[in-house]
């Protein structure tokens, strides 16, 4: 477990808040604030604060001790581990439960999202468009549900290459049952992982999938509707992306019956159009078998990213992209390719440091 006893259960007790207490929680996170002191802001200024607080302080402990037992990972905000993609959203999660490879989350991801009760037609490119991007390194991301979104784990797993699962429960409650074995090979199958912000054990209510789907949007570069009708789910996902400053592309269906018409929709409102996985890859500069982390040579000196960015010093996302002008999903590939070479290191809370060495 990558935080501090203390921290992590602050952190736990602070993800066990009512949603509607935390719309502010990212900034204040990203400001350095310690989850303690949020903990006390965020509890009602009554003399029953201390007794809430203990509860929380009780339940976040049982988390961890039920995580331990079965063998489930936590990933903490203030983890080195913590995806800088996702630490950079509105409304990050205090904590992510994991089971699998959490160096997973570090990959560039693209989400495949789509209809619950999908077309044949569908269900076949999904998995297809999935065993592309995975056979070149992308991380395919999906929720796990019925129909597009398996058949996208599918074809990841089939080819391969990564995939993660972004759950509307605990890691350990399979949601539907019956992918319960998908799950299971998603979480043994190298660079690919099964994750949710919710404690262990959490149960799958309805109201929880669609604040999932920011999470799946954040985690990914772009999102891509596979098909999906006026009233689709993952319409919002989509809405998601590009609040977050995400890509949303979708793929053309048929006009007929009406499936994919939340499709459409989002290709009149100016979505990128999908008709194979070259589409994405080109656009997001992903096209090349290396791990999807393009290689470049430059010195400091040119470097928008290095140039103004003194060694030693922590920045996070918000600020390098503002330093360099590069947007962060532009960003984060320039990033991981600086850290495998050596240059910058993960400090967590979503920040970088630039280590006193060449480029």
């Amino acid at each position: 477990m990558g935080a501090a006893v203390s921290s992590l259960l602050d952190l736990v007790a602070l993800s066990l808040t009512p949603f509607s207490w935390r719309r502010t929680l990212g900034d204040r996170l990203r400001a350095g604030a310690e989850a303690g002191a949020l903990l006390e802001e965020l509890t009602p200024p009554t003399p029953r604060a201390r007794d809430v607080r203990a509860r929380l302080a009780g339940e976040a402990r049982a988390a961890i001790d039920r995580a331990m037992r079965t063998g489930i990972d936590v990933i903490a905000w203030s983890d080195a581990d913590y995806p800088p993609a996702l630490a950079v959203i509105h409304d990050p999660p205090p904590v992510l439960w994991l089971r699998g490879d959490r160096h997973t989350l570090l990959r560039p991801a693209v989400a495949l999202v789509g209809s619950r009760a999908g077309s044949a037609t569908a269900l076949t490119f999904a998995e297809q468009l999935g065993a592309d991007l995975a056979n070149q390194g992308v991380l395919v991301v999906s929720g796990l549900a019925r129909g597009v979104d398996a058949a996208a784990h599918r074809g990841a797993l089939a080819a391969g290459g990564p995939t993660l699962a972004v759950l509307g429960s605990g890691v350990d409650v399979v949601y539907p049952p019956e992918h319960r074995a998908i799950a299971d090979l998603i979480a043994r199958s190298p660079d690919s992982a099964v994750v949710s912000e919710l404690v262990p054990g959490t149960r799958p209510l309805q109201w929880l999938f669609p604040l999932r789907n920011r999470i799946i949007s954040g985690l990914s570069r772009a999102v891509v509707v596979v098909e999906a009708g006026e009233k689709s789910g993952s319409l919002i996902t989509a809405r998601c992306a590009l609040e977050q400053g995400r890509d949303v592309f979708a793929v053309p269906g048929s006009v007929l019956g009406g499936r994919n018409r939340g499709g459409h929709a989002l290709l009149r409102d100016g979505a990128q159009i999908v008709e194979s996985a070259d589409d994405i890859l080109e656009e997001l500069q992903l096209s090349d078998r290396t791990r999807a982390i393009p290689i470049r040579t430059r010195t400091d000196e040119h470097d928008p990213v290095l140039a103004s960015w003194p060694a030693g010093e922590p920045w996070d996302l918000d600020t390098i992209s503002a330093q360099s002008g590069l947007p962060p999903a532009r960003l984060l590939p320039r990033l991981l390719e600086l850290e495998l070479r050596g240059v910058v290191r993960r400090t967590g809370g979503g920040r970088f440091i630039r280590l006193d060495r060449s480029c």
